[in-house]
């Protein structure tokens, strides 16, 4: 997962809304949204390599993503997966601030991460290249593959539709978000980060949706969870054929917090 947006507690009928794109090399081997047959609770896509997800959320309420670290740190020998990471949280009880606690303890086994948990009125971020865990206060937020805070030019812009969204200058549904999302225009160069090793790159994932030879968006998911506790949950998914033809499906699960 490589850009989530997300307004916490800052809209009147949604106590969280959250809009994210999935980064990944087209060939990677991908299950596409459902309820997962040997964990009926949790809901989320799944990575066929290492098991895990990068976004997903439990009937009883939890939620948790993942994205990755873009760093100049060399990347770890044969790390654990970062995206069991997310299917512990949804498949347990520990509270969210705890869970990461836990998780910050053996953080410098994995590759860089952000990591979000949540859980009723919870919501909370851990960072192994940050300093700790830290919660969210009522906000629109947005993170990408760096620190939380950081103004990347797809943050900036992702932000700022989607704080018109939930003011109520545009209208609010998962098709308007799945719209967000799917902007593929990119930055003038002179807002990329002047000094990262990797510019080429780093404008091939400048837009919100990316789109490269080999790696681009893979999916693109909205979470609409009402006060009320009924939960919409849609994605809609980016299959690259080796002919160069894309093919796309949307799938959307409603259900109500148990």
């Amino acid at each position: 997962m490589c850009l989530i947006l997300f307004a916490y507690k800052d809209h009147p009928d949604y106590s969280m809304i959250v809009a994210a794109n999935r980064d990944e090399y087209y060939q990677r081997p991908t299950l596409a949204l459902d309820f997962w047959e040997d964990a009926p609770d949790i809901l989320a896509g799944r990575d066929l390599e290492a098991k895990g997800t990068w976004l997903g959320m439990s009937r009883t309420g939890r939620i948790a993503a993942l994205t990755n670290f873009r760093g100049a740190a060399p990347p770890l020998t044969d790390p654990p997966s970062r995206g069991e990471l997310i299917r512990d949280f949804l498949a347990g009880k520990t509270s969210p601030e705890d869970y990461l606690q836990r998780v910050r303890a053996m953080g410098h086994q994995y590759n860089g991460f952000n990591l979000l948990a949540g859980e009723g009125n919870a919501l909370c971020h851990y960072s192994n290249r940050g300093s700790g865990v830290s919660d969210f206060k009522p906000g629109i937020y947005g993170l990408s593959n760096d620190t939380l805070g950081s103004q990347w030019p797809k943050i900036v812009k992702g932000k700022a539709g989607f704080a018109r969204m939930i003011s109520g200058e545009t209208p609010l549904s998962v098709e308007a978000l799945f719209e967000l999302l799917e902007d593929r225009s990119f930055p003038p160069d002179d807002a990329l980060p002047p000094d990262d090793p990797g510019r080429d790159m780093a404008r091939i994932v400048s837009p919100l949706f990316v789109e490269g030879q080999h790696y681009g968006t893979r999916s693109s998911s909205v979470i609409l969870i009402k006060k009320t506790g009924e939960v919409t949950f849609a994605e809609r998914t980016f299959v690259h054929h080796e002919e160069g033809s894309v093919e796309q499906e949307i799938r959307k699960f409603e259900f109500v917090v148990q």
